[in-house]
């Protein structure tokens, strides 16, 4: 009886759609799948973990928003929330805003003719208690895996590689 080889699960790559697999690139199918299920626990945890930091209600965008309205405790403006967030639809962003200015996380502000949005002293709260649950659940838990952070680096520069050819497949793909 030969050796079987490892490596390889014996009913092939673990992919969400075995039809997109079947071309010349079936690791991209296994990256795809593991994107789905990451990007659906990451959206998970992000509405969880804010949550149990005392923001009900809230959704991964309008979370996603508050974070990059905090960082670095500048204001921003809309076009700049959209842009680092990769947000194409400015109405999504627009209504993220307005919801967490409601709840009086965040304020906007007139600055000639823009408008600028800042986090208030009870966003940057909520953030830093996120921050905290954060490092107590999600962190101390990944430190366990034993990932270098060079390899995390590493997954992050990948992931950042392909979300520019995905834009780019998705430019192509709307002129046709």
């Amino acid at each position: 009886m030969a050796d079987r080889d490892t490596t390889e699960p014996p009913f092939g790559p673990i992919v969400s759609s075995a039809h997109l697999a079947d071309g010349a690139m079936p690791a991209l199918s296994e990256v795809e799948f593991g994107m789905i299920l990451c990007g659906h626990a990451f959206e998970r945890w992000m509405e969880r973990c804010m949550t149990a930091a005392g923001q009900p209600g809230l959704t991964a965008t309008e979370i996603l928003v508050l974070h990059t309205v905090t960082h670095r405790g500048k204001a921003k403006r809309l076009a700049d929330i959209c842009l680092v967030l990769g947000i194409e639809d400015t109405h999504l962003a627009t209504y993220a805003i307005r919801k967490l200015e409601a709840k009086g996380l965040v304020a906007r502000e007139k600055a000639g003719k823009e408008r600028l949005i800042s986090v208030t002293s009870e966003g940057e709260a909520a953030c830093r208690r996120y921050r905290d649950l954060r490092e107590r659940i999600l962190v101390a838990g990944a430190a366990e895996l034993g990932v270098s952070a060079e390899a995390m680096s590493s997954v992050a520069r990948l992931m950042r590689v392909l979300s520019g050819h995905y834009d780019q497949a998705a430019r192509t793909a709307a002129s046709l």
